[in-house]
Parts: structure tokens; sequence; C-alpha cells
């Protein structure tokens, strides 16, 4: 099976559900690099990924917060579909989420104000 840009963004979307890194480990590319609207510069590799999320998610595990990962579509950036990430409410959203696949691996992913998570179309699903 090869990996789709759909496949790895259900794959970040479960991380983000579940706050369990294990969804999306083995789908990165050696060479994956992580960019974010509100970071300066990018994470520049795989295990600097991990290492961000697993310190990203576990206070929001202590703390009891609930994170939403959607599936959504979005006519941006090159790409059709997105994840669009909420905070404590599902309408509570925050940020647009694109992955780009290369060669079946998961090569970057992008977090973006723009376009607005408002502005996509959302689809109600939420892997988990």
């Amino acid at each position: 099976m090869k990996l789709t840009e759909i496949d790895a963004l259900r794959a970040y979307a479960r991380m983000m559900n579940t706050l369990d890194v294990s969804h999306i480990e083995p789908l990165l590319d050696e060479e994956f690099r992580f960019s974010s609207q509100w970071m300066c510069g990018e994470i520049p590799s795989k295990q600097e990924f991990l290492d961000y999320m697993e310190s990203t998610l576990e206070p929001i595990r202590q703390s009891g917060n609930r994170v939403y990962a959607e599936i959504a579509h979005a006519n941006a950036w090159g790409h059709d579909d997105c994840v669009v990430t909420a905070e404590g409410d599902r309408e509570n959203l925050v940020a647009t989420v694109f992955a780009h696949v290369r060669n079946g691996k998961i090569r970057r992913i992008d977090m973006c104000g723009d376009p607005p998570p408002s502005a996509t179309m959302r689809t109600g699903e939420y892997p988990s």
C-alpha cells in the first residue's frame, strides 16, 4: 500500500486525537521537516519533531484538556485535503495542517493560520 496525503493527514489527526506519537512515527521520512506559522524557523528532523511533539502532548495529557483534529478540505497551497485542529471544544478552531508525502513517507507537515480553519470544508471525521 502506498502512503497517500490523506493517509498522512489521518495519521497526524490520530496522533493529536489520542495524544500518542506512535501513530505517525513510522510514517515519517528520515529527512522530515515541520513548520508552523507560530514558530521561528522549522524543525529540521524526524527525531526533533518527535521530541517536540512529546513535549507538546505531555502537558495536554496531564491537563485533561481535549484536542480535536478533524479531516477537512481546503483548496490551498497546492493541497485539497488538510486537518483542522481545535482546543477544548470542536468549534474552537486554531490551525490548518497540511502534509507532504514523498516516496511513501511523510516528508513535511506545515501548520498554518492561513487559510484559517474556519474557511475549510470540515468533514466530521476525527480519526482515533
